[in-house]
């Protein structure tokens, strides 16, 4: 039998795409016209992405899943990778 949270994982996944969709299909063209959904539609729907998100993080730190952020290709990592020849070694521009 499948894993309980896989399936509670799919579900909030689903919940998320289509919740977003919704706004996309229901944002008016220019920020002048009226938005057709109430500001406590709105207020509602943010608390739910956010219940979503929450839920979903709560879901992978339970699994021991590592955090993914998105990030640029062209992004300078935060870790250098050093190769083991160069530990210990004075760097060619006179550095340790």
């Amino acid at each position: 039998m499948s894993d309980p949270s896989s399936k509670e994982r799919e579900i909030l996944v689903v919940m998320r795409k289509v919740l977003a969709q919704v706004i996309k299909d229901t944002t008016p063209p220019s920020q002048a016209m009226k938005h057709p959904l109430s500001e406590q539609t709105i207020h509602d729907v943010r608390n739910c992405l956010g219940l979503i998100s929450l839920r979903e993080r709560e879901l992978a730190d339970a699994a021991g899943a590592a955090q993914e952020r998105p990030y640029y290709t062209d992004q300078k990592p935060a870790a250098e990778v050093v190769p083991i020849t160069r530990i210990g070694k004075p760097s060619k521009n006179g550095e340790e």
